[in-house]
């Protein structure tokens, strides 16, 4: 339903932006980036079996949306593991492929990230919410998207890999929640 993501600054934009003609023959070119930090299934984000005032009235009337009360009880949940975290440093460095992605067509080709903040915030929100299997926890890899699928032509992947380009550095101050339905941030959460 939602997910955690690190805000990213406009270099990231304009570098996508840059990289954009050697995308030609993929199937999706991602016109919004992100950087995931945590992904939330449903039992994150949903209240247990509770009375009838704690699911928000008899028959089905609520005084809270069901959305926003899920995202309220998401924030309420990630207090706890983002009590403890501090702003944090992140660089994207290069270009890299996933050649066998975990779902959807493939290749994947995305920039790559480095942060060991990130890497240890992703760690502590897994123990308090379970990691999603083959892509979080020991197989996460902080990346932002840049296309997937397709044809794309001979030599594509690798233009793309081996693109130069100068690091874009930035400082983590807070993280958003994202909402996928609606493709907003339905929350900001400082650190």
């Amino acid at each position: 339903m939602f997910s955690l993501n690190v805000p990213l600054p406009p270099a990231i934009d304009r570098l996508a932006a840059d990289l954009h003609p050697k995308l030609t023959g993929f199937d999706v070119v991602r016109d919004r980036h992100t950087l995931v930090c945590k992904r939330f299934g449903v039992g994150d984000v949903q209240r247990g079996e509770g009375t009838e005032d704690e699911k928000g009235g008899r028959g089905g009337d609520r005084a809270v949306p069901p959305r926003q009360e899920a995202l309220d009880y998401l924030r309420d949940r990630l207090q706890r593991p983002l009590g403890a975290a501090e702003p944090f440093d992140v660089a994207v460095t290069g270009g890299d492929v996933f050649d066998a992605p975990r779902s959807g067509s493939r290749p994947v080709v995305y920039l790559a990230v480095e942060s060991d903040g990130l890497d240890r915030l992703h760690r502590r929100l897994c123990a308090a919410f379970g990691a999603v299997e083959g892509i979080e926890g020991d197989e996460y890899v902080p990346h932002v998207t840049l296309a997937r699928g397709g044809n794309p032509e001979p030599g594509a992947v690798a233009d793309l890999v081996d693109a130069e380009f100068d690091p874009v550095r930035w400082r983590v101050h807070a993280l958003d929640v994202w909402d996928p339905e609606y493709r907003e941030v339905a929350a900001t959460v400082d650190l």
